[in-house]
């Protein structure tokens, strides 16, 4: 691998420990649901949109969210949770704006169905609110060239790429992932940063994300096209 330019300013490296926290805020019917996600902490709409891919990085990408699984299988609204299932994430670079899609969701839906709004989960089967509670911490790793982020890369934990891959980008409210940023501002290639912020990384386990980013960056310091 060619040796690659020093960047602007070091690349540090962070990972992080999550903790689920019931809120005690429960619904039994779609409309008390929709009431919830719009007052609930943001932290709940993350946890609920996300949790899958917090809790099973290894396993098949793009499940359903927590309310599209709930509409759909308790409250037997399947049309609705198709609706809220196909809600692409990564469109939404803010909690705030993954919450409203959400609640538009639901309303344009009970325009049309309205008695959908009436109808009682089984006891015990309610949506419980759960909110997502993270604690960010330094690694060990400071990187001031790609070639030396790639060696880094192939060995954080999955942990440490879903920081700041998806976190630093949806949560932190930024408008790109955090290793896209890097590669623009002080390694200063705009195409390579851009060509990773292209990646769907809701389309990918962590393992395979952490693959590809490595592949796109040594294809790119190659000065290969394909």
């Amino acid at each position: 691998m060619p040796k690659s330019t020093e960047a602007k300013e070091p690349f540090k490296f962070y990972t992080r420990l999550h903790l689920s926290e019931l809120t005690g805020l429960r619904a039994s019917t779609l409309g008390q649901l929709l009431d919830l996600i719009k007052t609930v902490p943001g932290s709940c709409i993350y946890h609920h949109t996300h949790r899958f891919l917090q809790q099973h990085q290894y396993l098949s990408p793009e499940p359903p969210n927590d309310f599209a699984y709930w509409v759909a299988n308790v409250l037997g609204e399947d049309e609705l949770g198709e609706r809220l299932a196909s809600i692409d994430t990564i469109q939404y670079s803010t909690i705030r704006a993954l919450r409203e899609i959400i609640v538009f969701t639901i309303e344009d839906y009970l325009k049309n169905n309205p008695l959908a709004k009436l109808k009682f989960a089984r006891a015990g089967e309610e949506f419980y609110f759960i909110k997502s509670a993270s604690f960010i911490l330094p690694t060990n790793y400071v990187v001031n060239d790609l070639e030396g982020f790639v060696e880094v890369v192939k060995k954080i934990t999955i942990d440490s790429i879903y920081f700041h891959i998806f976190e630093s980008r949806l949560r932190l409210e930024r408008p790109t992932n955090d290793f896209s940023n890097w590669i623009e501002t002080s390694v200063g290639n705009k195409k390579l940063a851009d060509e990773i912020s292209r990646l769907d990384p809701y389309t990918h386990t962590l393992e395979d994300l952490r693959k590809t980013i490595i592949r796109v960056i040594k294809r790119n310091m190659h000065g290969k096209n394909r």
